[in-house]
């Protein structure tokens, strides 16, 4: 199947709140809780995508007419592009009971691996669901990065040590979910974390740790403070919290304030080649996408990954070649139009 079948075959199967839009923009499920649509009126969601359409690229081909290469190193390990499929989570509640989270890991961590990238698993208050993305990623051979809710202290440290004896790439936390409405009143209890808690986090991981859910310069300060290896500029696809800016908008002035002291990550609205192009211009060594990916499950199974990855790959390169930049290191922000 090509990309479009894959996406007419998920119209299908998802829903009743996913459409499988042709374009995933927020636009048609805007504010459904449950569902992929964003927290309060809608806007953070749509917002994330537009702001990516609204910055343009430099062409220029007067350069040597070499091969263009998207390898990227994520914390000593090859990879054959900067992009990642995001955590995902609650999957009959939000896409369809086609899959649920078990599921759907089992086939997107196998699938990233095999395309030479690699997945973000999510988390949820049943325990099987973290314990199923371990499994996936033994069978992977530790190709990928479990994400653990910042649930309370006992419980974090249990999910830390589960997911390390996958031997993962990395581990991370989506912080940002303690503003996740249907992780309100559950047990165990999700919440903020100070710099010393997340310090010791960090340290009990005993792998590069990301915090996924920065958006403010001091945010990633506080992340670099508390030992983070690594962060991810979201704002959790809009789902958190309404009316704050896009994560396009943001990336700029964190990449200024630590880029090249821990890597720097950004989600939100990515859905092309080009949008991943423009990412590493506003100074993201690598991007996560979410819904789109879903899409691709839903629609083509592992068949839908390795698509749509190859789509991205395709597309990043062609941006690359477009612009004069043979390899990631090249891409530099005055290669987008008015930087």
């Amino acid at each position: 199947m090509d990309y479009q079948e894959i996406l007419q075959q998920a119209r299908t199967c998802m829903g009743p709140y996913c459409k499988a839009c042709p374009v995933c923009n927020g636009m048609a499920c805007k504010n459904t809780v449950p569902g992929p649509g964003a927290k309060g009126i809608g806007t953070g969601f749509i917002r994330n995508y537009q702001k990516w359409q609204e910055l343009c690229v430099n062409m220029d081909t007067i350069c040597e007419n070499a091969p263009v290469d998207t390898a990227f190193d994520f914390f000593g390990t090859k990879m054959a592009a900067p992009i990642f499929a995001a955590p995902v989570g609650a999957m009959n509640l939000h896409y369809g009971d086609k899959y649920n989270d078990m599921e759907y890991n089992d086939i997107l961590v196998s699938a990233c691996a095999d395309a030479g990238i690699a997945a973000f698993t999510g988390d949820g208050a049943n325990p099987a669901v973290m314990e199923a993305a371990v499994s996936a990623m033994k069978n992977a051979k530790g190709c990928g990065v479990p994400t653990v809710k910042p649930w309370n202290r006992d419980v974090v440290f249990a999910k830390l040590d589960a997911a390390k004896s996958a031997d993962p790439l990395a581990i991370a936390m989506d912080i940002d979910a303690a503003g996740l409405p249907f992780l309100r009143n559950m047990t165990p209890p999700a919440g903020r974390k100070t710099v010393e808690e997340l310090r010791e986090i960090a340290q009990h991981a005993g792998k590069p740790f990301i915090l996924k859910g920065i958006m403010t310069v001091n945010g990633a300060l506080k992340a670099l403070e508390a030992g983070a290896s690594g962060i991810v500029v979201s704002n959790h696809g809009g789902r958190v919290l309404d009316q704050c800016p896009s994560t396009a908008e943001v990336l700029p002035a964190i990449a200024d304030a630590v880029g090249g002291k821990m890597m720097i990550l950004v989600d939100g609205g990515i859905r092309t080649g080009m949008d991943v192009f423009k990412a590493l211009a506003l100074g993201a060594d690598g991007v996560l996408i979410g819904r789109p990916y879903v899409t691709m499950v839903y629609g083509g199974g592992a068949e839908g990954v390795a698509v749509y990855t190859q789509k991205l790959i395709d597309e990043l390169k062609d941006t690359m070649s477009m612009c004069g930049a043979h390899s990631l290191a090249d891409i530099k922000r005055e290669m987008l139009f008015g930087f």
